[in-house]
């Protein structure tokens, strides 16, 4: 018989204002499944993001049948998994996990997720030289995507120059020598002037990190603007960006099509893409930001 009942989470901390248990609960309310999704929020219980070993733990004790990973556990919760999926493990980073027969299995539906948004929000945008800012666990992810859809080139800066350096590494050793490089914040002017695109993916432009995550006088006309951050969708980097000229994506795509993707794993049903992506343009009007 069918399983119709689900109870599923996520871990991270200040997830308050996630929209992905409506987002979750509504497909699931389409499909006539019982969905549960409830916030595990490392900042409300008071501990630290080492402790989401023991969250996972117990987690699975409960009866969860999965759950999602967001800032800072992505690559903290891998060594308390007992399986991979192949992207997860080539990325270091997992952003989902399902327990199946008491095993805890890790996936990453961040790439397929940054892909299908950019490939439906950017479809003819030149990709020969694209420039990244940020390496962390969604940066490793939406570098993964962009390599994937056909960047001939991804040079990755970030504020801790080991990680930008490790990432490219990680790249290079995927996708072919010459494919990535690592760079430092001092030279995103040389960077951005010469390049196609740029992808955002810090914490900076969150409503809990707001700003932008370099000076406006970088953009130019010509250049397109991918952001990863989607509450609020709207951020100070994309409004400045649009006002210049640039053709912008924001993180909303991405945040519905990580979720799709996570929804099949969690249920084995295939969710209906367009209709999340409705639900998250009202949400967004609904919670006063557009997620």
């Amino acid at each position: 018989m069918a399983k119709d009942t689900y109870l599923v989470g996520l871990i991270g901390a200040g997830i308050g204002p996630s929209l992905s248990p409506a987002l979750h609960e509504r497909e699931a309310d389409r499909q006539g499944l019982r969905y549960l999704y409830r916030l595990i929020d490392i900042d409300v219980l008071g501990g630290r993001p080492e402790a989401v070993g023991d969250l996972l733990r117990a987690a699975r004790d409960l009866g969860f049948d999965g759950l999602n990973i967001t800032h800072p556990c992505k690559q903290l919760v891998i060594e308390h998994l007992d399986e991979l999926s192949p992207q997860a493990e080539a990325l270091g980073a997992v952003n989902t996990v399902v327990f199946d027969d008491g095993r805890a299995v890790g996936h990453n539906t961040d790439v397929t997720g940054f892909a299908a948004s950019f490939a439906r929000g950017l479809p003819d945008a030149p990709l020969e030289k694209v420039v990244q800012v940020g390496a962390g666990g969604a940066g490793a992810a939406v570098a993964h995507a962009t390599l994937t859809l056909g960047a001939g080139h991804v040079t990755v800066v970030d504020a801790m120059p080991d990680r930008a350096a490790d990432l490219a590494v990680a790249l290079n050793r995927h996708f072919g020598v010459g494919r990535a490089a690592a760079a430092t914040l001092d030279m995103l002017p040389a960077l951005l002037a010469e390049a196609d695109g740029v992808v955002h993916a810090t914490p900076t432009g969150m409503a809990a990190h707001p700003g932008l995550p370099f000076g406006a006088e970088l953009l130019r006309p010509g250049l397109w603007v991918a952001e990863v951050v989607y509450r609020p969708l709207e951020t100070e980097l994309l409004r400045t960006a649009r006002a210049v000229g640039c053709a912008v994506l924001d993180g909303g795509g991405m945040a519905v099509f990580q979720a799709v993707d996570a929804f099949r794993l969690f249920t084995g049903r295939e969710p209906d893409a367009a209709a999340m992506l409705a639900d998250i343009a009202e949400l967004a009007g609904v919670v006063g930001v557009r997620n």
